[in-house]
């Protein structure tokens, strides 16, 4: 990245700023590269997020640059809420992070703002981008592996990492800080987020109960084989791997296994249950734009917060078959499996089922 910004002299750059440290030290390290920065901050709709806007107005005044606010209340609701609250209803787990920054930062920024405002967008992400020998751009972990951003990213296309910078990418997280507290930034940005934005601490039952007007409906706790052990609250209370809050005593602990949309039962099971060494993913990406060769051998990223695990890949019907070398713990459908080459993300593919009984064309029974 320091090459890059020694060649964003007089360039226009829009800097994503939600408030916080990261965006800030990015605006600041690109105006200091001598690049002409305006920052935008989005306005999502939650009433409970005007602090942040304040906080951002609060550091772009400190830095002495423009901000610019957009409305995206809109868009973020079909595009980042809908989807949330439609795939707790189906069963499954989302990850809107990964949604928000293909369809709002990357998506909406980028053609209402950018064009208006600016040459490049950039974002505080902790993430690396590098032009690749054959042509357009590689997506990279970014140097602190504790705070790396790009699985994150793992939806973004050719025609958007050409217009992004992440500043930020081969920094650590210390050196932001120190850099922040020696540009008088300290102190100004609001507290870092640790959680999905809109929830604002607030539990996913409760977030999804009030957005679509209605408490989601009790239903059964049922084993692999049919047995009801209890009732639960609603399936948006529950996720893959889940021990807290099943009220189903034993004398070793039940897990959620999986989550039965069709007949609103929460399926669990004791802790072998959630490992497993196949899964089948759909809404296939692939960051280059075509799919690599395949089968292929990558390391494989179920979650955030997941270490990566080498597996085979290989193309069937529907998306794609991953085949791991040791078994995986609470691999979870709604979630997005990234797949890395070393540092670089390939692609990425929302995780459909865990198999339990392989067979040859990628089917079988799955586990949740």
């Amino acid at each position: 990245m320091a090459a890059r910004l020694a060649q964003l002299y007089n360039k226009k750059i829009v800097v994503a700023m939600s408030g916080g440290v990261d965006s800030a030290v990015a605006a600041a390290l690109l105006m200091e590269a001598g690049a002409l920065v305006t920052g935008v901050y989005m306005r999502l709709g939650q009433q409970d997020l005007r602090h942040h806007e304040e906080e951002a107005r609060a550091v772009a005044a400190h830095l002495g640059i423009p901000l610019v606010v957009v409305d995206l209340h809109e868009v973020f609701r079909r595009e980042v809420l809908d989807y949330f609250v439609a795939a707790y209803a189906a069963g499954r787990t989302p990850n809107p992070c990964v949604v928000c920054n293909r369809r709002i930062k990357a998506g909406e920024l980028l053609r209402q703002v950018v064009p208006r405002y600016g040459d490049l967008l950039a974002t505080g992400h902790y993430a690396r981008l590098e032009e690749a020998a054959a042509g357009g751009y590689r997506l990279l972990r970014g140097v602190d592996q504790r705070k790396d951003q790009s699985y994150f990213l793992c939806r973004l296309g050719q025609a958007a990492l050409r217009q992004l910078l992440f500043p930020l990418g081969d920094r650590t997280k210390e050196e932001v800080y120190r850099l922040a507290a020696q540009r008088g930034i300290a102190g100004r940005h609001g507290k870092e987020s640790q959680d999905v934005c809109f929830l604002e601490g607030q539990e996913v039952a409760a977030f999804v109960a009030g957005y679509c007007g209605e408490t989601a409906a009790p239903g059964p706790i049922l084993t692999a084989d049919g047995r009801c052990l209890g009732t639960h609250n609603g399936l948006p209370g529950y996720t893959i791997g889940q021990r807290r809050g099943l009220g189903v005593p034993d004398v070793t602990p039940y897990y959620v296994v999986a989550l039965d949309a069709a007949r609103n039962a929460v399926i669990v099971g004791k802790e072998m249950a959630l490992y497993h060494v196949v899964l089948l993913t759909e809404d296939v990406h692939w960051l280059a734009g075509a799919p690599p060769k395949l089968p292929g051998r990558y390391l494989v990223q179920l979650r955030y917060r997941h270490q990566p695990a080498p597996a085979q890949v290989e193309a069937v019907a529907r998306g794609l078959r991953v085949v791991f070398d040791t078994p995986q713990r609470a691999i979870t459908p709604g979630q997005f499996v990234v797949f890395y080459d070393g540092a670089a993300v390939v692609g990425s593919g929302e995780i459909a089922m865990a198999v339990l009984e392989q067979d040859a064309d990628g089917g079988g029974r799955h586990g949740g």
